[in-house]
């Protein structure tokens, strides 16, 4: 029987781009389900009663919440081929430990960067230089965070390049003056076919926010 793999999804959702990039690392073939998050499905509401929010990958029927969950499911179950996370325990561990790093700081922190205002903006956006700063000590010399190859962190990471003109445009920042190591890998993880073809385009997420910014009385 063959896999019935579906992802319910929306378009500018870093955490929906993860699932993305890892299925396409896999070469894995799904059905892709926009979703209206003002008007949530049927379909949604019943695969993720408990949070009732997207990316949900549904398997078989079966479904899975939560991008860095879907992730591991994805290695694990579809083990044959590109492996995302090492396979020394300890590795794992602490690329596990780096992904959750990212969703605690980097989305927490950048989040406020283009929603805050005043003394709350000009704290997140030091804040957020200073854990772009902290990823690019963890990344060192390596190609990617999981050495020579795309793995888990960067996967987990990745996505949120894509929103990066909107914290310098609504922060006032200069990403890349402060933190070019982090751009020059952001922009190695770009040159593969599965992490660009799953990040839609920065000026389209940043008019998306432009559009969020007014929803929320940010302006």
């Amino acid at each position: 029987m063959a896999d019935e793999v579906v992802l319910l999804d929306f378009w500018p959702s870093t955490f929906g781009m993860r699932i993305r990039i890892a299925l396409a690392e896999k070469g894995i073939k799904y059905e892709y389900k926009e979703e209206d998050l003002w008007n949530k499905s049927p379909l949604l509401l019943q695969m993720n009663p408990v949070h009732k929010k997207i990316p949900v990958l549904i398997h078989n029927g079966k479904p899975i919440a939560e991008s860095l969950i879907a992730v591991q499911y994805i290695d694990e179950v579809w083990n044959d081929r590109s492996p995302l996370l090492p396979s020394d325990p300890y590795q794992r561990a602490q690329a596990r430990f780096w992904a959750d790093y990212v969703d605690k700081k980097i989305y927490e922190v950048g989040k406020n960067v283009w929603t805050k205002k005043g003394e709350e903006q000009e704290a997140a956006k030091k804040e957020f230089i200073d854990c772009l700063k902290l990823l690019e000590e963890q990344l060192g010399d390596k190609t990617y965070f999981g050495g020579d190859k795309l793995g888990f962190v960067d996967i987990a990471l990745v996505p949120f390049y894509t929103w990066f003109k909107a914290y310098e445009t609504f922060g006032n920042l200069n990403i890349e003056s402060e933190c070019p190591k982090f751009i020059a890998w952001a922009k190695r993880c770009l040159q593969k076919e599965s992490v660009s073809k799953s990040l839609p385009d920065q000026d389209k997420v940043y008019n998306f926010i432009v559009e969020m910014r007014k929803k929320l009385g940010v302006e």
